[in-house]
């Protein structure tokens, strides 16, 4: 059974689909009316002309497409950004270009893909020492490799 999500399509394209039967993300298309040109370095929030009602225990995870990552230098810049599932204004991309070429994003093309995944709140519970594991505190690169 899948999940039930609503959205509002105010964009010239389709809605976001999966394009395998195994795929875990949807593309995400720029809905704009120009042309914008992204300068090394440079940033943009791009819209994609999509509203929804994620249900509650529910986020959308905005990710960066490997092609235009590895082809292009694009990627997203607060990877991956979330959309809460009370969030109702227009999702939108922040993208980045990491090459030394201007990249110009055009309307309808595809600009990142979107996962929705559960998630679990939690609530803190104060403690005066850890349970011991086989690695305790060693982290960033702490196996040597």
């Amino acid at each position: 059974m899948k999940t039930k999500v609503e959205i509002i399509n105010r964009s010239k394209h389709q809605l976001p689909a999966y394009e395998t039967p195994l795929s875990a993300g949807m593309d995400l298309r720029a809905n704009i009316d120009e042309p914008i040109v992204l300068q090394p370095l440079q940033r943009a929030l791009v819209p994609t002309g999509l509203f929804m009602a994620l249900p509650e225990g529910y986020e959308a995870q905005v990710r960066p497409r490997s092609g235009l990552a590895i082809k292009k230098g694009i990627t997203v810049l607060n990877s991956p950004g979330t959309v809460d599932a009370d969030y109702r204004g227009e999702v939108c991309v922040i993208l980045v270009n990491l090459s030394n070429e201007p990249f110009t994003i055009t309307d309808g093309e595809r600009i990142a893909q979107m996962v929705i995944a559960r998630h679990e709140q939690v609530e803190w519970v104060a403690v005066e020492q850890l349970n011991d594991t086989e690695r305790g505190a060693g982290g960033f690169g702490h196996t040597g490799v």
